[in-house]
């Protein structure tokens, strides 16, 4: 496997840092940007912004918010929600983006995927799974910030964008979400075995143990958190500690 990474997910609505449990019930945490910087201090290898409302309301309202964060943060910024065209993620680029991550449009319009990687490199093409068990060893596909059914199998759905030009995936169990429950270790798993691109793994760490867990097994590429930073259950140091502390190979701070 290769050099994990430890990613700290930020999820918005409008101005303000939000969290949820299932993707709902959205709890105002703050200023994002201030929650990215310490982040960022604490020594995350990638910040992850997903604005969650912006596809139901048809915008991506997260330009601004990524053109200030870029000014004092310098480790890669992926940005998701409410991208829709070619035009949006030259936009969120030039603000400062290093990579977009897109669900709703991508699985409206497949050939979104393969537009983006042309232009802008399959690497910028974060293909972004809101995913929800329907049985064993069966997943499927929701758009809308986890609110609709788009009838897609999650493991028919990475191959088929992958070959389009999907340079990474981000996978994140609606079940799992906000939960502190541990992550969705099946799901991820499935996944890492036909994926061959890197794939992040998003959605209900509670303790260093969800974590553990899911690197030995699930062998993900990339952890995203959110609940446990935001509300001091844990710091990017304690995380980073325990993964050299179990053998893993981290980026050093």
């Amino acid at each position: 496997m290769s050099r994990l990474r430890i990613i700290a997910r930020l999820d918005v609505k409008g101005p303000n840092l939000i969290k949820g449990v299932h993707l709902e019930g959205l709890r105002v945490l703050g200023d994002p940007q201030q929650f990215a910087r310490r982040y960022y201090e604490q020594g995350a290898d990638e910040l992850l912004y997903m604005d969650i409302v912006a596809s139901l309301y048809g915008r991506n309202n997260l330009k601004e918010i990524v053109s200030r964060t870029a000014q004092d943060v310098f480790v890669p910024l992926t940005v998701g929600g409410g991208i829709r065209s070619v035009d949006d993620v030259r936009e969120l680029l030039r603000a400062g983006a290093d990579k977009v991550a897109i669900n709703t449009a991508a699985v409206a319009r497949p050939g979104l995927i393969q537009e983006v990687a042309r232009r802008f490199g399959s690497q910028c093409m974060v293909l972004s799974i809101e995913a929800k068990r329907q049985g064993v060893n069966r997943w499927e596909v929701y758009t809308d910030c986890g609110r609709e059914r788009s009838g897609l199998d999650v493991l028919e759905w990475v191959p088929r964008a992958i070959e389009l030009g999907a340079g990474e995936i981000l996978l994140t169990s609606i079940d799992q979400e906000g939960t502190r429950k541990g992550f969705d270790v099946e799901l991820v798993k499935a996944v890492t075995q036909i994926s061959t691109v890197p794939v992040i793994a998003s959605g209900g760490m509670g303790t260093i143990e969800h974590m553990l867990e899911l690197v030995a097994r699930g062998k993900p590429d990339a952890v995203a958190m959110a609940d446990v930073l935001h509300f001091d259950r844990l710091t990017l140091h304690e995380v980073r500690q325990a993964a050299i502390d179990a053998g893993m190979e981290v980026r050093s701070v």
